[in-house]
């Protein structure tokens, strides 16, 4: 297990980048965050890409890329990567969170242009939790998912066909280029992914069976990539709505990414939002307050229910003009987080350098 550190008066002295941002002196590597889809839920809002997070590591004149690591998959996924010339051949590894539509359905379309362009590289490690049964009886699965991807190409004629215009590509399509390393989460931050100095770890969080949430460290700095944790008390009353394991594994974390819901879902409200749904997310103000406690230097709210000025989240409504990332930004506070708010919007990056 990694040894977490806490970065955060570094990172505020040397502040990140925002893309579009003002040019500034960088150090040897940097690590770099950018959220490659923001819809939560499965919902459509305004062209929102499903929940994705791109973290990258390496020399600044690299583009911090050197390692290019993708946490979940969306939809839409692929075609924000190309927004930022990042080519599918390009990811090395791929870690979900859960097994949630919004969170995979960009995985098939990631997986069979990497075996339409470059059937012949080496596979991509899907990392992921092992099956996890729900007290229903069905089981979460990433095995199964990762197993079958391909398998509307395959049964449809569209892996012959493009397997009589290159006999080269693996004949299994693209299920044949994941190399899945499926590992049973604990209470604990664990090691799951390791590459030099570049250490991934994970740690078991509830939303739905086979949660994870992933910690990045790197000597350029750490995220912790949360998905859609939330607290082990499935409903109120509980002390708060955020995940303590979370709250354990972001200790000294230099930025937190978060899925998060705005009060105004709640039960108390008029949306008609359902009650289970909303308590298994993480609110705004109670992220705020967790983030501050575990001394987060940048706090990245993601996942957005509701999404930015939607006057309905699906078929609940919100209120006319819907949220802005004021509002959102005034919950942290709210709960009393004092670093750097940033209201997730697809593509939104943030940078960190060395020391």
């Amino acid at each position: 297990m990694p040894k977490f550190m806490s970065k955060r008066t570094r990172i505020a002295v040397a502040t990140a980048l925002l893309i579009g941002g003002a040019p500034q002196a960088f150090a040897a590597n940097c690590l770099e965050v950018t959220l490659t889809g923001t819809q939560g839920g499965p919902a459509v809002f305004n062209g929102l890409a499903g929940a994705g997070t791109l973290v990258r590591y390496g020399p600044e004149e690299n583009g911090c890329s050197d390692i290019l690591l993708q946490f979940d998959a969306g939809r839409g996924t692929l075609q924000r990567l190309s927004q930022i010339d990042v080519t599918v051949l390009q990811i090395q590894t791929i870690f979900l969170t859960h097994v949630h539509s919004d969170h995979v359905d960009g995985l098939a379309d990631l997986m069979q242009l990497r075996w339409h362009l470059g059937s012949q590289m080496p596979k991509v490690d899907l990392v992921c939790s092992q099956d996890a049964p729900s007290p229903t009886g069905h089981a979460m699965s990433c095995t199964e998912l990762a197993e079958h991807i391909g398998d509307p190409y395959l049964r449809s004629g569209e892996i012959a066909q493009r397997l009589a215009e290159n006999p080269d590509r693996r004949p299994g399509g693209p299920a044949d280029l994941l190399n899945i390393e499926a590992f049973t989460p604990g209470n604990e931050p664990a090691e799951v992914w390791r590459h030099d100095d570049v250490v991934v770890s994970a740690i078991a969080s509830r939303h739905v069976p086979g949660h994870v949430s992933y910690r990045v460290d790197t000597p350029a700095g750490s995220v912790v990539i949360a998905g859609d944790a939330s607290n082990d008390t499935p409903q109120p009353p509980r002390d708060s709505s955020v995940s303590a394991n979370v709250e354990t594994l972001t200790q000294g974390a230099d930025i937190l990414v978060h899925s998060v819901i705005h009060r105004i879902m709640g039960p108390d409200g008029a949306s008609g939002f359902p009650p289970s749904v909303y308590h298994r997310q993480s609110t705004a103000e109670d992220l705020g307050a967790m983030a501050e406690r575990a001394g987060v230097a940048s706090l990245i709210y993601t996942h957005l229910i509701p999404p930015l000025g939607a006057a309905a989240m699906g078929p609940y409504p919100v209120q006319p003009g819907g949220l802005s990332a004021a509002d959102y930004e005034a919950s942290a506070r709210e709960g009393g987080y004092s670093g750097n708010v940033i209201v997730g919007t697809d593509l939104a990056t943030l940078r960190i350098p060395a020391e």
